[in-house]
């Protein structure tokens, strides 16, 4: 029988893998002059890539993925660290406790409650939380539900909510975070980087539990969407134009009164 190919070992997963180490390495020598950290959790963790890098790092590694043939060959390459078959969406389940940095790395886009998954992603975060992952285009705090392929790296039921950025942002402070920052500069990689034919694909946030003093961070705003506001998800296109000709009314004329 032929050894199986997986589709993490793949060229271009492995580039693109080392690609973010490589930014996460740097990130994390920052942040730990400032923060003590010492236990994390790699949620999603697929065959233990990152589990293994965060181990190399010096951390006490703990692993999840939803998967139990991910976690079996997991456990088969990297004997040293404590992989288990778990829910993101109730990490509490597993027993695993509270860890120092959490790590959460292109799973959330697979998920078809993402929100309750970040809720489970905060109460097993002491400190901080690492997240990677798609993101629709807008500036609205919206979610798509689209339809994945059938693959070993895609969602256990191929069917999954893909988050905008804002909307990252609005559930990880609602989740409980008291800080969520933004990457001045993500990874040099055309998924983090828009094109004139594509928006961009993916992106990278902090949420932490204490305020970062990291150069290149930006501390991200919640936006506020009331179900009825000046515009909501019914208003028109009509209604739309006339709430922002009336702020730039607003606006032109404020220095003047």
């Amino acid at each position: 029988m032929a050894e199986k190919q997986w589709l993490f070992d793949r060229p271009w997963t492995r580039n693109f893998t080392k690609l973010r180490q490589d930014f996460v390495s740097s990130l994390l020598a920052k942040i730990r002059e400032q923060v003590e950290l010492q236990t994390a959790l790699d949620v999603g963790c697929g065959l233990g890539d990152f589990s293994q890098f965060l181990s190399e790092l010096g951390f006490r590694v703990a692993a999840v993925d939803g998967r139990a043939e991910n976690v079996a060959e997991a456990r088969g390459r990297y004997a040293n660290i404590n992989f288990q078959q778990a829910d993101a969406e109730d990490l509490a389940a597993a027993g695993l406790g509270n860890f120092d940095l959490v790590l959460c790395f292109g799973l959330l886009y697979h998920l078809e409650n993402p929100f309750r998954a970040i809720r489970s992603l905060c109460a097993a975060t002491e400190k901080v939380l690492l997240v990677e992952t798609m993101c629709i285009p807008g500036s609205e705090p919206t979610m798509y539900l689209l339809d994945e392929g059938v693959a070993e790296d895609q969602g256990l039921n191929y069917i999954a909510f893909y988050p905008s950025e804002p909307c990252l942002v609005k559930m990880l402070y609602r989740a409980g975070f008291s800080y969520v920052y933004l990457f001045q500069k993500l990874p040099a990689d055309q998924l983090y980087a828009a094109t004139i034919w594509k928006e961009r694909l993916r992106t990278m946030m902090i949420a932490s539990r204490l305020a970062l003093n990291v150069p290149g961070l930006v501390l991200a705003k919640e936006k506020i969407q009331p179900v009825e506001g000046e515009v909501d998800p019914w208003s028109t296109d009509l209604r739309k134009l006339w709430v922002r000709l009336a702020r730039l009314k607003n606006t032109v004329l404020k220095p003047l009164s």
